[in-house]
């Protein structure tokens, strides 16, 4: 009985030994938990409470009183009530550690120019100054290009027309009243000599078929089969009358250009034995008419017929000392006159 009753008073004496009013081992069950709006205890200014950390009430005793107080501390304050805190205390990052690492002010951009180093924004800058530079001047060139005769064309007309031809020829055919209806074709034969000693005629070669299968398919076409057989073609056409007679200076070169075109493009070919003569004519043919537009077009043919030229060593790729490569060069060695078409 002594032993019982020491037991009850160090119970008693443990219960009250704080003043924090713990209850004893025998005072029974627990009282019910009161609703979490009424439990929620009211939070120091400046405490942040831990989520799942115990909130001890009283002095750490070993026993089972310890533990149960404590974990009933722990399920009153469990509702925190700034969420933010509690976040950055369980994922251990530190809100201020972007504030800290920056630099004083703004913080610094993370896209665009501003957030290259100094060195490569003054680099992008001044490229983006070249490059808005020169678009002005192309457009301001190929303004003046298309405008009508002004004072400054008439003064600066040929840096105008070198900056514009050939890469950016500005051509309105294609939005005029009347745009073109037709496909020319330019084609070619000549005349050369077999291995019998026999003059022979080839059938006629179409060298803008030949430019047409070089485009067609073609991500990157050549400048020279775009343009250098039509451009050719068209200054030849327009600086010679109706009788293929040339007009001045201007035709007789457009006629040597022509046919260095020709012996440029048959000197890959084998015909059989050297060349004699060529002849050139234009094949116009116009288009057919839509369907539904009810229109009637002559799609034959139209033919303009050069006269044949007698071909010189001149003609040739490699000029007069070549003496042609494809084709076994000039016949019988002739020169300008050489040959029985020159006589």
């Amino acid at each position: 009985m002594d032993d019982i009753q020491g037991i009850g008073a160090g119970m008693e004496s443990y219960e009250h030994k704080d003043g924090s009013g713990g209850r004893s081992l025998s005072s029974g069950p627990p009282p019910p938990r009161p609703p979490e709006d009424e439990a929620t205890p009211a939070l120091a200014p400046g405490a942040v409470p831990a989520q799942g950390a115990p909130a001890a009430t009283g002095p750490a005793t070993d026993g089972p009183a310890t533990g149960t107080a404590a974990s009933g501390a722990a399920a009153v304050g469990q509702a925190p009530t700034d969420p933010a805190p509690a976040a950055s205390a369980m994922t251990g990052t530190d809100t201020d550690t972007d504030t800290d690492t920056a630099s004083p002010g703004t913080p610094r951009p993370t896209h665009g120019i501003a957030a290259l180093s100094m060195p490569y924004q003054v680099l992008a800058a001044v490229s983006v100054t070249l490059v808005a530079a020169l678009v002005c001047v192309h457009l301001a060139m190929v303004f003046l290009h298309v405008a009508p005769p002004n004072t400054v064309t008439k003064r600066h007309g040929e840096a105008v027309q070198g900056w514009v031809y050939p890469e950016f020829e500005q051509n309105w055919k294609l939005f005029a009243p009347n745009p073109l209806q037709q496909n020319i074709a330019v084609e070619v034969r000549a005349q050369y000599t077999a291995a019998d000693g026999s003059r022979r005629t080839s059938e006629w070669i179409d060298l803008s078929a030949q430019d047409g299968e070089a485009i067609r398919g073609n991500l990157v076409p050549s400048h020279i089969h775009q343009n250098q057989l039509r451009r050719g073609w068209d200054f030849f056409v327009g600086s010679h009358d109706n009788e293929a007679r040339p007009n001045g200076l201007r035709g007789r070169l457009s006629e040597r250009y022509i046919r260095r075109i020709v012996m440029l493009r048959l000197d890959d070919i084998d015909l059989g034995g050297p060349l004699q003569r060529v002849q050139v004519r234009s094949s116009t043919r116009a288009i057919e008419a839509p369907a539904w537009s009810g229109e009637r077009v002559d799609t034959r043919p139209v033919h303009r017929l050069m006269p044949w030229w007698t071909i010189t060593e001149a003609d040739f790729p490699g000029g007069v000392d070549s003496g042609g490569t494809g084709n076994g060069g000039v016949a019988n060695g002739a020169g300008n006159s050489g040959t029985e078409a020159g006589r």
